[in-house]
């Protein structure tokens, strides 16, 4: 599990990157720095033909993917960094299941109206003036960004399985993928404990299994790039689950469907896709 909450901010003015770094520290938070969209895919790697993330190919899918390993709790971006498509970006960041869930906060300067309201109107949660940015910068990380109470969610890892999710591992062990899917969104349904995403993202795994069982090429690897903001953030050992290992093999398994491709699928060794290891905790 990670265990630091970080600030992905694409930034390219020294001054803006080192007051971020400061306040970030100062509240707990880590920040990774991106100045231009080449750090995210060099130029050669643009024309991407292979599917990694949504229905993209090219540097958008390689920034759904990054954004997706990094799961940061707050992404900000500098308007006034013509190193980065941040319209385009924000628009993407913000519109796909794998990461709309991720708060963006943006600055610019005060004077371009124009700047600020294409920001908000591409998605962004909150824009304002660099003024403002700077004054404002340790409530503005506290306000925006999404925050984890790792403490609270070890202790509920520490209870039993319920009935439904029993059954839904039982299911997804015998290869039965579609039924584990059903159990498991009931053992979410009925839990009302931070515990609950153990269940959601087993059943994410199970999805993307299914679509993989299927040969649906783009089903599947939209769902491995989905479960990751799931799965990543949950202990290693959760209510008897080895959640380590099932992130290693479902990684495995993430990984072979893009070695082989859509036109490929068919060859897929389904023996990668192994059972969950649990344990009752009863």
């Amino acid at each position: 599990m990670n265990n630091h909450q970080l600030i992905l901010a694409f930034v390219r003015d020294l001054n803006f990157e080192v007051r971020i770094e400061n306040a970030a520290q100062q509240n707990g938070f880590q920040v990774k720095v991106i100045e231009s969209a080449e750090q995210i895919a060099p130029p050669d790697e643009e024309d991407l033909g292979v599917q990694i993330a949504e229905h993209l190919g090219g540097r958008g899918a390689v920034l759904l993917d990054k954004v997706t390993q990094w799961h940061p709790a707050l992404i900000i971006f500098d308007l006034g960094n013509d190193f980065i498509p941040w319209e385009d970006w924000i628009r993407l960041i913000s519109s796909v299941p794998a990461t709309r869930r991720i708060p963006i906060l943006c600055f610019g300067p005060h004077v371009d109206v124009e700047m600020m309201q294409a920001a908000k109107a591409a998605g962004a949660n909150e824009v304002v003036a660099r003024s403002r940015f700077l004054t404002q910068l340790p409530d503005l990380l506290l306000k925006n960004a999404r925050n984890t109470d790792w403490a609270e969610m070890e202790d509920v890892c520490q209870d039993h399985l319920s009935y439904y999710a029993k059954r839904g591992l039982e299911e997804f062990n015998r290869g039965k993928y579609f039924k584990a899917h059903d159990s498991l969104e009931k053992a979410w349904i009925e839990d009302e404990s931070p515990g609950r995403e153990l269940y959601r993202a087993i059943l994410q795994v199970a999805v993307a299994y299914y679509q993989v069982q299927k040969g649906n090429y783009n089903g599947a690897a939209k769902m491995f790039l989905r479960l990751r903001q799931w799965i990543d953030p949950l202990p290693d050992f959760c209510r008897g689950v080895n959640v380590v290992q099932l992130r290693k093999e479902e990684r495995a398994v993430h990984k072979a469907l893009l070695n082989l491709g859509p036109e490929r699928i068919e060859e897929f060794d389904q023996s990668l896709m192994k059972p969950v290891k649990y344990e009752d905790l009863r």
